[in-house]
């Protein structure tokens, strides 16, 4: 595929999705900023609220948008295929119906804010399928194949409660009306709550902010998750949203450069061998100190050393 015509497709992709990313909170939470989510039903019509743990809720999250994932698809020409095992790289890979050749990764990412300011969460792996980007370990399609890899990102803030025990809590609601007979002993055994209105249980989570990015954009120069080979993310939310990531100046191509030489290119400095792991140690590696400038250092891992 030919520079104009890949640059079409991606412009035609990124409008899809950032149209369609404008719709999901009115989907997802209701007009207070609510998750509509209260919790799981049986089939006595007992409630029962869902834990705040964060993989529970972000299971959960990708459940509730996927029917709007798949109309998103179905209205933009197409055609979804998921991840066959459950690490494997990406979430879903979208395919254009007519042209095969037509591939973009998406990953669902969803994370809690850390405080009013930040939140963070990891962009996939910087090991084998990255670096050797013909091959098919542990990734849907080889990731040459993909024109662009995005991220759907979906932050939202964590309701306090003031007792553990709420995580777990069971609620009759008046508006439900019984049709089974009544519950069973398990649960005339624990203590029940009646209300009158779904709306009355407290969400375990609200207040969300969707976005749509390249994840070259919005990363960072440092991993995500301890001793794994993953790429973090930059942590501001307002940098997340307007893709204003370590790299998003210095181009994609030295996002590749950077994160293919994490850990592993070794360089000398101050008479010391090190390791690069640091966006301000790479440009000395590569005798590009004009690269300084480009660097958006506020989601850098560090200062640089003739800044602090």
């Amino acid at each position: 595929m030919n520079p104009i015509e890949k640059s079409n497709q991606k412009q035609r992709f990124e409008k899809a999705l950032n149209e369609f990313v404008k719709e999901l909170k009115s989907f997802i939470s209701t007009d207070t900023g609510e998750w509509t989510v209260k919790g799981f039903i049986d089939i006595y019509k007992n409630i029962y609220t869902i834990s705040s743990d964060t993989k529970i809720v972000s299971k959960i999250l990708e459940i509730h948008i996927f029917p709007e994932i798949l109309k998103f698809a179905e209205n933009n020409n197409y055609k979804i295929v998921l991840a066959e095992h459950q690490n494997w790289y990406p979430d879903l890979t979208i395919i254009d119906k007519i042209n095969d050749n037509i591939k973009f990764a998406l990953d669902l990412k969803t994370t809690f804010r850390r405080n009013n300011k930040t939140a963070g969460f990891t962009l996939g792996s910087h090991g084998e399928y990255f670096k050797e980007r013909h091959k098919s370990k542990n990734i849907q399609f080889p990731y040459n194949e993909y024109l662009s890899h995005y991220c759907l990102g979906i932050i939202y803030t964590r309701e306090d409660f003031n007792e553990d025990l709420a995580e777990t809590e069971i609620y009759q609601v008046a508006e439900l009306e019984e049709e089974y007979g009544n519950p069973p002993d398990l649960v005339k055994n624990r203590e029940v709550t009646t209300v009158e209105h779904l709306k009355s249980i407290t969400s375990v989570i609200k207040d969300f902010d969707f976005f749509a990015a390249e994840k070259w954009k919005i990363a960072s120069d440092r991993q995500g998750s301890g001793n794994t080979a993953n790429i973090g993310s930059i942590e501001y939310i307002n940098a997340l949203k307007s893709q204003q990531g370590v790299f998003s100046k210095l181009g994609e191509e030295w996002f590749y450069e950077y994160w293919t030489n994490y850990g592993s290119a070794i360089m000398v400095k101050e008479g010391k061998t090190i390791k690069i792991s640091s966006i301000w140690d790479f440009p000395d590696f590569k005798g590009r100190k004009d690269l300084y400038s480009q660097v958006i250092s506020k989601g850098a891992k560090r200062k640089r050393a003739d800044q602090k």
